[in-house]
């Protein structure tokens, strides 16, 4: 009586759709754990990357040495380091042309930084919303499993004179598995999407508040300029 209820054997005697339920719930718990682990090492990797260009920043290094180390290596550089690159690329352009009205030379600056931040944001916000959709989606595709094998073991039964618990079990079984799979894709799912909204909300206010010091940074130095200019 225990093989013929176990887990295994519930799945193989399950009916087609409810298989094919199970199968595409596995397939998609498979897949979000394999997005979680990416998104562990990616954030992990983003984090130890900003730490090493904002030491090197406030350590007194020039800003245009700093500038020509993120142009050379802008494929290994993090998202602060792009972020920098790109606010320093268009002051030094707006220099460049002649221009020196500070309000004009900061508008440039942070434009083309806010711009970065939108397009790192973009890709460290990457497989969010899957894990959101298979946090949200998995459960219920679990209960439409369960729902439709239930139906399916019911009208099995229509045959039957004299219906038992023995008779029922095993199609309830075998329909109530669908939802334990749908929860066992879903909760790891929610749960790792709540943990990298945090981290990457984290991310974004340290980016932001960067910006707003680099910006102060490169302000000081125009009225510097124009003070020398004078």
């Amino acid at each position: 009586m225990n093989q013929d209820m176990s887990i295994l054997h519930l799945v193989l005697n399950a009916s087609l759709v409810v298989q094919l339920v199970m199968l595409l719930l596995m397939v998609v718990s498979i897949t979000s754990w394999a997005a979680i682990f990416r998104k562990l090492i990616a954030l992990k990797r983003v984090k130890a990357i900003n730490d090493v260009f904002e030491r090197e920043f406030w350590s007194g290094t020039n800003l245009n040495d700093l500038f020509a180390a993120a142009s050379q290596n802008s494929r290994d550089s993090g998202p602060q380091e792009r972020i920098f690159a790109s606010g320093m690329r268009e002051y030094q352009k707006l220099r460049e042309k002649r221009i020196t009205d500070t309000a004009s030379l900061m508008d440039g600056a942070r434009r083309a930084m806010r711009a970065s931040f939108q397009r790192e944001m973009d890709v460290v916000e990457t497989n969010l919303s899957f894990l959101a959709s298979v946090g949200s989606v998995s459960p219920y595709v679990g209960l439409f499993g369960t729902v439709w094998g239930i139906m399916h073991a019911f009208t099995g039964l229509a045959s039957l004179q004299t219906v038992t618990l023995a008779s029922v079990a095993p199609g309830i079984a075998e329909a109530l598995v669908a939802t334990a799979i749908g929860l066992f894709a879903a909760i790891p799912a929610v749960v790792a999407y709540n943990r990298f909204a945090r981290d990457i909300d984290r991310i974004a206010i340290r980016l932001e508040t960067f910006m707003e010091e680099f910006s102060n940074i490169l302000q000081r130095n125009v009225g510097a300029q124009s003070a020398s200019g004078h």
